[in-house]
Formats: C-alpha cells, sequence, structure tokens
C-alpha cells in the first residue's frame, strides 16, 4: 500500500515549557508565534512501546488506489513532547477540537484536509503502545474511513516537514498532538496560537488567514 507522506497549563507544567519548541522550528521561516524557547535538539523517542496487535475497526470498501492509508499506529514517549501516537513512518498524529468522539465525527474536509490529512485506514492497522479497544474508524463525507483514537479521528499536519516534529501543536489553538490515550497532549505548547500552513490549492498564498482557511 502507498505510504502515508505526507492552553489552561496548570503551574506545575510551567518549567517544562522552557524547552518546548516544535522540532526544527525556525523563527524566521514560520508563521507561527514563537514558542517559548527552541531547544536545537530534535525529539528521539526514550521509551518504546512492547506491545504490538492489530486493530478490528469496522470494514471498510476498499480505498481508491492513489489514497495513502496509515498502516500502522505507534503509541511511544519522545523527548519534550512525551505522549505522541505516530503513524508507520514517524509523522506525529494530532486531533482537532471542531471534532467529535461521542459519536466519532471529522468536521476537517476540504481545504482543512489539505493542510491536515486524514489517517486513512482499510481496516485492519497493525499497533504499537495503542491498545486495540482506543482504535476505530469513522466514515468521512467522501466514503473514505479515518482512524480514530479514544474517538478522536486522527490527523497528520503537513507543515511539519519531517517524521517527529510537531508544529501542528496548539495552531489555531484547535489542533493537538494526541496521546495513546486519545487525549489531547498540553505537556508542550508554544507562545501564542499559531497560524496553519496555506493549502497547496492556495499556491499564491502563504497565509492561511488569507485563503479562506483559517484553521
Amino acid at each position: 500500500m502507498a505510504q502515508m507522506k505526507r492552553t489552561v497549563i496548570v503551574a506545575s507544567a510551567m518549567v517544562a515549557l522552557t524547552a518546548c519548541a516544535p522540532a526544527g522550528y525556525d523563527p524566521a521561516n514560520s508563521s507561527a508565534a514563537e514558542p517559548v524557547a527552541v531547544a536545537a535538539a530534535e525529539p528521539t523517542a526514550t521509551v518504546e512501546p512492547e506491545v504490538s496487535a492489530s486493530a478490528e475497526v469496522p470494514a471498510a470498501d476498499a480505498p481508491p488506489a492513489d489514497v495513502d492509508l496509515t498502516e500502522k499506529l505507534v503509541g511511544k514517549s519522545v523527548a519534550r513532547m512525551g505522549k505522541v501516537v505516530t503513524d508507520q513512518d514517524g509523522w506525529i498524529l494530532y486531533r482537532f477540537d471542531k471534532d467529535t468522539a461521542d459519536p466519532p465525527s471529522s468536521n476537517c474536509v476540504d481545504k482543512c484536509a489539505e493542510v491536515w490529512p486524514p489517517a486513512l485506514t482499510d481496516g485492519n492497522p497493525e499497533l504499537t503502545g495503542v491498545s486495540d479497544d482506543k482504535v476505530g474508524s469513522v466514515t468521512r463525507q467522501d466514503g473514505t474511513r479515518q482512524l480514530t483514537v479514544g474517538g478522536w479521528p486522527v490527523y497528520r499536519y503537513i507543515g511539519d516537514k519531517k517524521p517527529g516534529q510537531w508544529k501542528g501543536q496548539a495552531v489555531g489553538g484547535t489542533w493537538f498532538v494526541v496521546q495513546p490515550d486519545g487525549k489531547k497532549n498540553l505537556s508542550c505548547l508554544p507562545k501564542g496560537t499559531p497560524k496553519a500552513v496555506a493549502p497547496p490549492s492556495d499556491s499564491g498564498s502563504n497565509d492561511a488567514g488569507g485563503s479562506g482557511y483559517s484553521y
């Protein structure tokens, strides 16, 4: 199958913010508000999960041949951010506050889905470090099926330029790194509210706020 390519904070957490920045963050070339501090090191896995299984999600019609599928979900801990979920290629996944988990529903379509590609499935993703009772799927408006974690549809972010980055953290105040239990990871937040990158279809715009897409 084709590979997937593409803020109340408690006082005790404030110290951790001094070492928080999206991996690879470049304030000179980013539309996001500057994080508290920039750490040079890329996040690396500090705790590797040991449990491997397969999730039985509801059967789906075969997806179109040109659709990238998420074949694996990996729950692990990375430096600074803590608990995350990645796909088979190491891209960190996110959840969207405008979606719902009960019942699961995705509200990121059209230009939103260009910026936040949904983690699509053919029905049987391999799981490592993510409990199979936390994984499911939801049918999107276009008929494809999207993986859910804790009921929340999960996505990649095209603003992440390589696996392990989390430049999508807190974008628009609605997008957050997802944890293996489906909850938002709030341990490493940027200062201010970052903007999303522009959708690829708006190639003449460098600012998502001017493209009709605002989250």
